[in-house]
């Protein structure tokens, strides 16, 4: 990923990876896992993109997310974004995060070690 957005106009190349944490407050999780509606969560990965690529002026944007189980310390999802400058970078990859979490149909389950069954975890809504 980072080697494709690597661009002689672009001073900075952001990546962003989202791990499966282990605690969240006193909740422990065992490991995530993913489903998706296909179609769509990919053509809101490519709308999200075109939108960030004009909003911000980016030269490279990619966003890879996967599906199934993902276990604590692994990525579930990769940003890559390269622009002339790290404000524009900075501001996009968060962006696209908030965008790809209230926006695109990817649900998650919590599975926690404990005897209680996975948790489906329901996303934000839409920043502006």
């Amino acid at each position: 990923m980072l080697e494709r957005a690597n661009r002689p106009s672009c001073g900075s190349v952001l990546l962003f990876l989202g791990t499966t944490r282990q605690w969240t407050g006193d909740d422990e999780t065992e490991s995530l896992f993913y489903e998706a509606y296909g179609e769509m969560a990919i053509q809101g990965l490519s709308g999200i993109a075109s939108d960030a690529s004009k909003r911000w002026g980016l030269e490279w944007v990619e966003i890879v997310h996967r599906l199934g189980r993902v276990a604590v310390g692994e990525a579930s999802v990769a940003v890559v974004v390269a622009s002339p400058h790290r404000k524009e970078s900075f501001a996009a990859g968060e962006w696209i995060m908030e965008r790809l979490k209230a926006d695109v149909p990817i649900w998650k389950r919590d599975h926690s070690p404990k005897d209680q069954p996975p948790q489906w975890l329901h996303p934000r809504p839409s920043p502006q």
